[in-house]
């Protein structure tokens, strides 16, 4: 009976520290996201409205020539769903690790990382 008492005390003790150590949730101010960011050669505006665009001068594109998307950000998730011009959308979903008034950082399922600055409203 003292065994399984014992048994049962660790297993409780582990328990506690495994609910103790799990992630909270981390939720950013969308309101910091509307701007114009960019990283190296690639663009992103995000709108208030929950649309947006992105283009890349590498490629000789410009603003007006952005590819549309709309925006989602709950908590940390930041979910663009980008609309093609042939028909269709392609979703991408990123986890937001920094949002401040300047710095935006996410990283995709794949541990791929993205790291933009804020150059404009």
């Amino acid at each position: 009976m003292k065994k399984i008492l014992r048994y049962l005390t660790m297993l409780t003790v582990v328990i506690l520290f495994a609910v103790s150590c799990t992630k909270e949730d981390t939720t950013y101010d969308q309101t910091l996201l509307t701007g114009k960011w960019q990283s190296g050669t690639l663009f992103y505006k995000y709108l208030a409205d929950g649309t947006g665009g992105t283009w890349d001068t590498s490629d000789n594109v410009t603003e007006a020539e952005a590819q549309a998307f709309t925006w989602t950000l709950v908590k940390d998730l930041l979910t663009q769903i980008h609309v093609l011009e042939i028909g269709g959308s392609v979703p991408k979903i990123y986890t937001v690790t920094e949002l401040t008034a300047t710095s935006l950082k996410y990283h995709d399922a794949f541990g791929v990382s993205f790291s933009f600055t804020k150059v404009g409203k």
